[in-house]
């Protein structure tokens, strides 16, 4: 992780217009089609959640806006992504969980695996500073159609909430909201991200 000029890069203009704004953020709704990540989840085992949070992984680490994000007052570039998860912890209270991105899904799922179990049983966060966390948010139990006005003031991080998936005749689906700080992205990258983890969900090979 290091500062960077915004000057310097393809989001000088984005940093001008909107580091200062009173709302940065701007969110998308997406309905993805889930019905192959539900068929690997059952012939697997592998969770659903766990092959969600690869898919958008995957779709980011093809888009360089990714690796930048406003902090503080400044840019900053990043060498590698993560993917947050929230895990419910042992004390009946949910605790936040970074799990390093990596191409290989196996060595993801592991991973995956490992820290939120060690994150339920401590009680304890798993943060990775030196990484552009992509925020998840699974609320798998409800129905909802999406989330507006997640943004704190202190964590400018893309960020994407989805409820339960829902199943018609001959697909199943998923509505995901998508948050993202303008400085960091504009809606043609959101947009293209967005199409990448429908891709990623289309392609994934076990």
């Amino acid at each position: 992780m290091k500062e960077v000029n915004p000057k310097e890069t393809s989001r000088a203009y984005a940093f001008e217009m909107w580091m200062n704004a009173p709302m940065p953020m701007v969110t998308f709704l997406k309905t993805l089609n889930v019905s192959r990540l539900v068929r690997i989840s059952r012939k697997t085992g592998m969770k659903f959640n766990m092959l969600m949070c690869y898919c958008i992984g995957k779709a980011a680490s093809g888009v360089k806006e990714f690796y930048m994000l406003p902090v503080g007052d400044k840019l900053m570039q990043y060498g590698s992504t993560a993917v947050n998860t929230i895990v419910a912890n042992k004390e009946g209270e949910v605790s936040s969980c970074d799990i390093p991105f990596n191409d290989d899904l196996d060595l993801f799922n592991k991973h995956y695996l490992q820290l939120t179990r060690q994150v339920a049983e401590s009680c304890t966060n798993h943060d990775l500073t030196e990484s552009m966390v992509i925020g998840t948010s699974a609320l798998a139990q409800y129905e909802i159609d999406g989330a507006i006005g997640m943004y704190s003031g202190i964590f400018n991080n893309p960020f994407l909430i989805w409820g339960k998936y829902k199943r018609h005749l001959l697909k199943t689906t998923l509505t995901v909201s998508f948050q993202f700080h303008h400085t960091q992205m504009d809606g043609a990258h959101a947009s293209h991200f967005l199409d990448g983890v429908q891709k990623e969900i289309d392609t994934l090979r076990i």
